[in-house]
């Protein structure tokens, strides 16, 4: 392929977005980003979405969910569907739209990652992630910015739309929408997943990615989508990711010794977890939340730390946003 001289290229844009979502919220989310790319004539977009082999069901029957969790954990993913990518393809940008399970990427995203086509396609390629999620997506961040490491590609943004809904309400709604797909609030509790305003909002994204395309801007090393409230980290969730994603991955080796996904061997252990897995939500995540609120002064440093950790590269400050926003 002809190689793009320095400067504004005349040549197009060429634009990959990998992506899988199981309730279609990331999928809008995804929309919306990419309007304003789709809209150039200056800008060729290509859309992978990922197929699971074996698909995921939505809604999802209350075993199989829980069934999901120690694959995920450990990152062994089943194979997708062939793709129509070989990876001999060249794009200037991809953009990674992903789901958090488990505290970790979802299922097809870690397939795609470790799969041969990935490290060839990715390499030494500028990546925009864009996670939508409940609101615990430090740990899976974590993992998915190491495997981003491990095939050579490089991370030039992140962004991060989590449920606007107080934390103890989304441990209600947001299984209640897996599991019987009923997103509508209910007992005076908001609705679960993203707002419609949320959604909406990410087209800012889209048309910051645009104007840096046109520029060449992805090719440095510098962020195109600071200044836009792209990601706000909270820190105090990250020590309880951290017990959680250690509860995953012990519980997860145990429940895989004893069979493989979807056996009968499997349903005891299951069941048994997720009484365990209920008794830490209520117990030391609040007791973890409130330690902190009493020695914030303690940590507060390190909190600020992770917070400044986690918001990179895009960062929470909005001073652009007006330029962008609708």
């Amino acid at each position: 392929m002809t190689s793009i001289s320095s400067g504004a290229s005349s040549l197009p844009k060429r634009v990959l977005i990998i992506r899988f979502s199981q309730t279609g919220q990331l999928d809008a989310v995804s929309d919306q980003i990419l309007e304003p790319l789709l809209a150039d004539p200056a800008i060729h977009v290509h859309v992978e979405t990922l197929r699971p082999a074996q698909p995921f069901p939505f809604p999802w029957p209350f075993l199989d969910f829980l069934d999901a969790f120690p694959e995920t954990a450990h990152m062994r993913p089943p194979p997708l569907a062939p793709l129509s990518l070989t990876g001999d393809e060249d794009f200037d940008l991809v953009i990674l739209p992903y789901q958090v399970w488990y505290l970790a990427p979802s299922q097809p995203i870690t397939a795609f990652l470790q799969h041969p086509v990935a490290a060839r396609l990715l390499k030494g390629k500028p990546v925009v992630t864009v996670i939508g999620c409940r609101n615990m997506w430090l740990k899976a961040h974590e993992k998915l910015t190491s495997m981003l490491d491990s095939v050579g590609a490089r991370l030039l943004d992140n962004v991060v739309l989590t449920d606007p809904g107080p934390t103890f309400a989304t441990f209600i709604t947001t299984p209640t929408w897996l599991l019987f797909g009923r997103k509508r609030g209910f007992w005076g509790m908001p609705d679960a997943g993203l707002d419609p305003a949320q959604i909406a909002g990410a087209r800012r994204f889209g048309r910051a990615l645009r104007d840096g395309l046109h520029s060449d801007a992805e090719r440095g090393t510098q962020p195109l989508l600071a200044g836009l409230g792209a990601v706000v980290a909270e820190p105090r969730l990250y020590f309880g990711e951290k017990v959680g994603t250690r509860s995953f991955f012990l519980w997860g080796k145990l429940i895989m010794a004893v069979g493989r996904p979807g056996s009968a061997q499997r349903k005891p252990l299951l069941v048994t977890y997720v009484l365990f897995l209920a008794t830490l939500i209520v117990t030391v995540l609040p007791i973890s939340l409130g330690l902190q609120a009493l020695l914030r002064p303690l940590f507060r440093g390190r909190l600020t730390k992770i917070k400044a950790r986690f918001e990179l590269p895009s960062g929470s400050a909005n001073d652009r946003r007006h330029r962008y926003d609708s």
